[in-house]
């Protein structure tokens, strides 16, 4: 029997981790081999899936046992660690990062960065390189006779019905001493660290530095982001939560300067290109920490998919509100009148018809229809031998199968569900788990402690999202313990005003006209778009067509690092 680890270029470890490239510091790497996998591989497959389903907390791991062959790999449920495989003459290779198992001429996935520009990151199991997978947030890949099978070994199951009633006071006590115990524990092992925490000034974050004062005994020291452009600086309601908490409170000003300095070094740490352009403020945040002695920041990403926060949760119960309508009246009246008749484009009625037209889409698929990409037009976009290498219905059906993964009957759950995977596995998690490691500082996610997703399964939906409150329960669970003007705010983030900017710093507009000047060359977007993007669209809708701008640049500033020569990719 043997612990040995294959890492990415062929060493081992028998300590269970990964020797290939030491992480920077902060990095999450793959984490030791838990007790009792050794012996359950041993076993075999069905022995591993149970072991693994038992397992808690952040993980990723990979063993292979001397004596059978057999090779397990596992990552957590919101995969808040990561890893990569890739079969290779006959031998199967991982590590924390796809770009560890490449050559420099490995080629690249041409499906993949169709996907990127859809998502505006590579969700699991693709990654950029055409022959590296990323193990998806909940499954192990186990390698046995040259035999490789992937498949889930947890997936989200809701208890929506047949459960006795509990009343309200008991799950907000329960509620709150679960997320003080999930703090707490993240805050351990860090010893003689500050506890430390982002705090956008959001519900979530709030949250979290007020529980790092219950169970540290000592106030928080909070890291804040602000942006002079309006509409996108929610500082004042930062100030209000630190204030509030008696936290110890940092502030940095992210400015266009700061930006041209960074864009560069944040989009070449990702290991293939990731476009959320919240990356940014949030490797900011962790510096400053960093320069102040900080090494462990708690975030409070994951409140909002657990309990029901995103405004599009509301908005997709109004459109699932028409299926409520009489048929005949839908059939029969409504539909033949506004979609098929000239008074469907009258002022008055045009949004009735667009209303009909959305809610007659099923979801996921009705989110499709606010895709950027797809709203510009696949054909105006992208080049055509591009297009002819690409299944431009392959995200839709990724899409629809994690839809159907989750084992509820509530279409809330299920977009929670749907969400644990792409909003939060695929795109927040990496966006500070990537960051702060650059900026030398680890991070845990305390509402992604398994104690806090076992107690959202159990939340009734209603308590999710009532009538259109989103994420009633939570808010009123911490009502005297949040300040009011916390629970009433509106939702932002640290959302980022590059649209603004790029159209006003010369330095940054400079920045981004040569990575998209460069871009046109790879053969992947065509020339003519992005010269409309940039001298028309982007001046007129800044904050709208800005985004499609940043997720060009972030693509060609790290394929800067694979293909330092430009030209064509395929």
């Amino acid at each position: 029997m043997s612990s040995l680890i294959h890492s990415a270029n062929e060493r081992l470890a028998t300590t269970g981790r990964v020797t290939a490239g030491a992480p920077a510091a902060g990095a999450a790497a793959l984490t030791d081999v838990p007790a009792g996998i050794a012996a359950a591989v041993a076993q075999g497959r069905e022995a591993a899936m149970a072991a693994v389903a038992a397992l808690t907390g952040a993980f990723a791991f990979g063993h292979r046992d001397a004596a059978s062959g057999r090779t397990l790999l596992a990552v957590d449920r919101f995969a808040m660690r990561t890893l990569c495989y890739r079969l290779q003459e006959g031998a199967l290779r991982f590590g924390e990062r796809a770009d560890e198992l490449v050559a420099s001429d490995d080629a690249l996935d041409p499906q993949a960065i169709f996907d990127y520009l859809y998502f505006h990151c590579i969700p699991s199991p693709r990654t950029v390189f055409r022959d590296v997978l990323r193990l998806p947030a909940g499954h192990m890949a186990w390698f046995e006779r040259g035999e490789l099978t992937v498949a889930p070994y947890w997936t989200a199951s809701f208890e929506d019905a047949g459960r006795a009633p509990v009343s309200f006071d008991a799950l907000q006590g329960e509620f709150r001493a679960t997320l003080e115990a999930a703090v707490k524990r993240d805050l351990d092992g860090d010893a003689g660290g500050i506890p430390a925490c982002f705090l956008s000034g959001g519900t979530d974050s709030s949250t979290v530095a007020g529980m790092i004062g219950k169970a540290a005994g000592q106030p928080a020291h909070t890291y804040s982001i602000g942006f002079e452009a309006q509409g996108y600086d929610e500082m004042a309601f930062a100030r209000i939560a630190a204030k509030h908490f008696g936290t110890v409170h940092h502030e940095y000003y992210v400015t266009p300067d700061d930006l041209v300095k960074s864009i560069a070094e944040v989009a070449q740490s990702y290991d293939q290109p990731f476009g959320n352009s919240s990356a940014l403020p949030a490797y900011y945040c962790a510096k400053v920490a960093r320069g102040n002695g900080v090494t462990r920041m708690l975030a409070g990403d994951g409140g909002d998919e657990l309990f029901g926060g995103n405004s599009r949760y509301a908005k997709q119960r109004i459109f699932g509100w028409y299926q409520g309508v009489p048929a005949p009246l839908r059939t029969g009246l409504l539909e033949p009148l506004l979609e098929r008749t000239p008074l469907g484009n009258l002022p008055l009625l045009k949004k009735g018809k667009s209303y009909i037209e959305q809610a007659k889409v099923p979801m996921p698929e009705r989110d499709e229809l606010y895709n950027l990409v797809l709203r510009l037009g696949l054909a105006d976009v992208l080049m055509p031998e591009f297009l002819a290498r690409i299944d431009e219905r392959a995200p839709a059906r990724l899409r629809r199968q994690v839809w159907e993964m989750a084992k509820t009957g509530s279409e809330v759950n299920r977009t929670l569900a749907f969400d644990w995977r792409f909003t939060l596995a695929d795109s927040d998690l990496p966006k500070v788990r990537v960051t702060t490691a650059l900026a030398g500082v680890g991070v845990r996610f305390p509402f992604l402690a398994d104690e806090v997703l076992a107690f959202s399964l159990r939340l009734p939906a209603d308590y999710k999202l009532r009538g259109l409150k989103l994420r009633w329960f939570f808010k009123e669970a911490l009502r005297g313990f949040l300040p009011d003007e916390i629970i009433t705010k509106k939702k932002q983030g640290f959302g980022l005003p590059f649209g603004v900017w790029a159209t006003k710093h010369a330095a940054l507009k400079a920045l981004a006209l040569d990575s998209l000047a460069s871009l046109s060359g790879r053969g992947i977007v065509r020339p003519g778009f992005i010269t409309t993007l940039v001298e028309k669209r982007l001046p007129e809708h800044p904050g709208y067509y800005g985004e499609m701008v940043w997720i060009l640049m972030m693509l060609e500033q790290w394929l800067r690092r694979v293909r330092p020569g430009g030209g064509a990719l395929f």
